[in-house]
């Protein structure tokens, strides 16, 4: 046991040392808590989960071989056993199905919440850390500090969006979103506010902090936008993930029903 538990603290220190985030820490060390409990091989143990998603496994897989390589420094020879994946399409609301969210959300804080997650595409995490500082009112401009990977980016700062702010006198200092008592806003919090509009405005789909995200680029494709500019402002690594919107996106298939 003791063992056990020096382990995962180096474990964890190893992550910390990477800088991984405290989100991917804890999963990481809840695979490996599990991994030792369970007495299996690599390959049994994966085996387990061999029912889960994709994701799921890969989530296990790679949490094993940062223990295996940087805490164990042994070499990782288990392949992740995985067949290729079909891709989903992402769920895209329309303008109007949009805007009926911010149309049923009578907290200012709320709407504003929902209204940078599609005005800016910016992930849930990166909401909740935004600083009233990193806009730039003056050149229109949101600086992203607190973001995936720790890739600091610029967006742009919507007329609508701007217009909100300084009609409301919103914006002071700090955090944006912050309860009365000062604390931090949870994902969970977003993501309720977001559930509750969407049923409020009587959407059937389902609508997540994302599926903002996916309308904003997915739009943006639609209005003309080139796809590597959509992928700056989402900040994505790859330009293949970026690429999923070109099949959700409306402008080529409008261009393609004309010709029936």
């Amino acid at each position: 046991m003791e063992n056990f538990r020096l382990y995962l603290e180096r474990m964890r220190e190893e992550l910390r040392l990477r800088r991984h985030s405290p989100r991917t820490e804890k999963a990481y060390l809840s695979v490996v808590e599990n991994f030792l409990s369970s007495g299996s091989s690599p390959r049994d143990f994966l085996l387990k989960y061999s029912a889960k998603s994709r994701s799921t496994m890969r989530s296990i897989y790679f949490a094993l071989k940062f223990f295996h390589e940087q805490v164990l420094h042994q070499k990782f020879d288990q392949e992740l056993p995985l067949a290729k994946g079909s891709a989903k399409l992402p769920a895209v609301l329309n303008k109007e199905e949009v805007n009926s969210l911010f149309d049923v959300t009578y907290n200012i804080k709320h709407r504003l919440a929902l209204m940078l997650l599609y005005y800016s595409g910016m992930r849930l995490h990166e909401l909740i850390n935004i600083k009233w500082e990193d806009f730039d009112f003056q050149r229109n401009l949101i600086h992203l500090k607190v973001t995936k990977g720790e890739k600091e980016r610029v967006v742009f700062l919507h007329d609508n969006l701007k217009k909100f702010i300084q009609d409301f006198h919103l914006q002071t200092e700090g955090l944006v979103f912050h309860s009365n008592l000062g604390k931090k806003y949870n994902q969970r919090s977003v993501q309720a506010v977001v559930r509750l509009a969407a049923r409020k405005a009587g959407l059937k789909k389902k609508v997540t902090p994302h599926t903002l995200r996916h309308s904003f680029a997915t739009h943006l494709l639609e209005g003309g936008a080139d796809i590597r500019s959509i992928q700056a402002m989402l900040g994505h690594k790859n330009l293949q993930t970026t690429q999923i919107y070109t099949h959700v996106a409306n402008k080529d298939m409008s261009k393609l029903s004309g010709l029936l």
